[in-house]
């Protein structure tokens, strides 16, 4: 079609396929009702990529400039005055084994009221071919209040998390691959056969596990979240990654397992590509990303003190681990604020100057107020950090070489890494097992328990957590694969522990993960964390960006597990996930999980607050100055205050 739309008349089947786009998989037209004349009007997405534009020159008649040049009242006109003339939204094609159906859906900034909302329904119901279903897709939150209030037999609707549930394809990284597909319909068939991938292989399996090595693209054949290990992992590798229901039949059907296959992830197709192919990759040459080098900043391991979280900063990090740094640099924002943390707003953002006028609003405060003020009252109303010490990369040094033994198992695994040997797997345990076995010497430990009765006197539950230098790079997110104890509880435990994190920098996995990345075991250090345990009725992640749709600046994602953090990262329960945006506020539920509702109202809205919190340290914490690096924060809550456990850069 090339008519800029189809107007005043009924939109058939035939006529959304000539008009319709393509956003995250599905068909879409966009709508606009103009009320005056109660004409509608069908854009057509080859002629006018945004409802304003065509607006502008089909029905106002003004130029591009003039639009910009007054966007923000345009937009208030259209998306929150209560007598707009122009109602907007998108109609989406689900197309199921039985069905199809159309969701309208307003943007998510849209302030409709519910008669607004039942207004805009009749009015497209009205102009569709009645012979496809048409539900309201509530954008946010507040617009499923809305709806609460009017019956469904007026206003069918359905939730984005019940489109989530059912959608058989959804793209986690675009790209493609070229390699050899592995299905593995369970554990235990990848299992047996693990030893046996290799870098140019493709997986598919329900579930990956965490322990996956680098591969060339994943397939996963159930609904999983961005968020997982695994997930972030395959980002950082930038390999295809997507889910795909009814993968199985299909590589049964096409007798694709254990063939080259060219597989292809593109976020506007209906389903991932799988091509077969008799081209076989070339397995003698090095992976392309076998050149991509990761370089450390120089460690320090020879007079560190074991010391207070609280008081580190950022630039301990090459002394104490990242992790560790970026949580003395929370304690020391919550206690003494941060002239970086409206950084994320104060950036122009065409046509735009600035977010500023709409931090004020998430900040409940007036424009003119001290916003950096407001901020940071937000975050110590809102954000805890659990109490903690530290062990630096020296105490780890004089613990190694402390056993003749173990520096033997050290010098051994050495060699077999610069001879690229496959003995390396058997070294590592057989260090993991001596480092298990060696005892701290006693003027370590009594370094460790002078802090521990020093700085967590009184605390019953301890964690444990790694804090290396080899982690959170760029390239090298290490997501997942060092280790972290909970529930740690006497004083031998906590000695033990220590030892159980130091002795994950020469896993197998680890080791081999590293030296792909091309990070020495000599350049690698472990620090330690010792934390209050902290419980909540919930916890979760947080990224302060969309990872389905990285060109998203306003929302971050956020999962939540009414069991624990744990569950969400390892993929062992699939989280409820939201997006909530740090712009406009409110947010929408994308997927209910393994959760058999969704949270309270009250819930949501402290998970609003997290996500304005999570975008003030983004900027806090940014590299650069664009303050554009989206962070990673693992998080646990009650009703009363949010605890950060974790917080690194998001590098997928």
């Amino acid at each position: 079609m090339d008519a800029p739309a189809l107007i005043d008349a009924q939109l058939t089947m035939t006529a959304f396929t000539q008009l319709a786009g393509r956003l995250g998989g599905y068909p879409f037209v966009k709508v606009v009702v103009d009320r005056p004349g109660g004409h509608i009007h069908f854009i057509n997405d080859a002629r006018y990529s945004f409802h304003a534009e065509y607006i502008a020159a089909e029905i106002l008649g003004i130029s591009k400039a003039e639009l910009e040049a007054g966007i923000d009242d345009f937009n208030h006109s259209v998306y929150h005055a209560e007598d707009r003339r122009f109602y907007l939204g998108i109609l989406a094609l689900h197309t199921t084994d039985d069905r199809r159906m159309l969701s309208l859906e307003t943007v998510e900034v849209d302030t409709m009221s519910g008669p607004m909302l039942a207004y805009f329904y009749l009015a497209v119901r009205a102009a569709v071919d009645p012979a496809l279903p048409v539900l309201v897709k509530p954008a946010n939150h507040s617009q499923e209040q809305l709806l609460a209030e009017i019956p469904t037999a007026e206003v069918p609707r359905i939730r984005a998390h019940e489109l989530f549930s059912s959608a058989r394809f959804v793209p986690l990284n675009a790209g493609s691959a070229h390699g050899r597909l592995r299905a593995f319909r369970t554990e235990d068939d990848y299992l047996a056969a693990a030893d046996s991938l290799e870098w140019y292989d493709i997986i598919v399996m329900h579930r990956v596990p965490d322990d996956v090595p680098r591969l060339a693209g994943i397939v996963n054949a159930d609904h999983t979240t961005p968020l997982s290990h695994t997930n972030v992992l395959a980002s950082g590798w930038q390999v295809p990654n997507a889910v795909q229901l009814g993968i199985f039949d299909r590589i049964d059907a096409e007798q694709l397992n254990g063939r080259w296959v060219r597989y292809e992830v593109d976020p506007a197709a209906d389903e991932i590509t799988l091509t077969p192919t008799e081209d076989a990759v070339d397995v003698s040459r090095k992976p392309a990303w076998y050149a991509q080098r990761i370089v450390l900043e120089e460690p320090e391991s020879q007079t560190s003190p074991i010391t207070s979280l609280d008081r580190l900063r950022l630039h301990d990090r090459h002394r104490y681990g990242t992790k560790a740094a970026n949580l003395g640099e929370l304690h020391h924002v919550l206690a003494n604020g941060s002239g970086r943390l409206l950084g994320f707003y104060q950036v122009r953002r065409p046509p735009r100057e600035n977010l500023l006028p709409y931090l004020a609003k998430l900040l409940e405060v007036p424009v003119d107020a001290d916003l950096n003020d407001a901020a940071i009252r937000l975050l110590r109303d809102n954000i805890a950090v659990p109490r903690g010490i530290a062990l630096p990369f020296s105490v780890q040094r004089r613990f190694l070489e402390s056993s003749p033994r173990v520096q033997q198992s050290i010098g051994k695994l050495k060699m077999a890494l610069e001879l690229d040997v496959p003995d390396v797997d058997r070294l590592c345990l057989e260090l993991q097992r001596l480092i298990r076995g060696t005892r701290i010497p006693d003027d370590l430990r009594e370094a460790v328990d002078s802090a521990l009765v020093s700085e967590l006197g009184g605390v019953r539950t301890f964690v444990v957590r790694s804090s290396s230098n080899a982690e959170d790079l760029a390239g090298f997110s290490a997501a997942g694969i060092y280790e972290s104890i909970n529930h740690v509880t006497t004083a031998d435990r906590i000695f033990a522990s220590i030892k159980e994190v130091w002795a994950s920098l020469v896993s197998p996995r680890s080791v081999r993960l590293r030296q792909q990345a091309g990070i020495s075991l000599d350049d690698s250090y472990m620090g330690v964390i010792v934390q209050e345990q902290v419980d909540g009725a919930i916890g979760g992640v947080m990224v302060t960006t969309n990872p389905l749709n990285r060109n998203d600046f306003r929302n971050v994602y956020v999962n939540v597990s009414v069991n624990s953090v744990t569950e969400v990262v390892s993929g062992a329960e699939l989280p409820i996930q939201y997006l909530y945006s740090t712009v406009e506020g409110d947010g929408r539920t994308v997927s209910l999980g393994d959760a058999p509702s969704d949270l309270d109202v009250a819930t949501r809205q402290q998970l609003q607050r997290l996500a304005i919190a999570g975008r003030l340290l983004q900027a806090h914490f940014s590299p650069d100055y664009t303050f554009d690096s989206p962070v990673d924060v693992e998080w646990i809550a009650d009703e009363k205050r949010i605890t950060i456990v974790q917080l690194r850069p998001y590098s997928a």
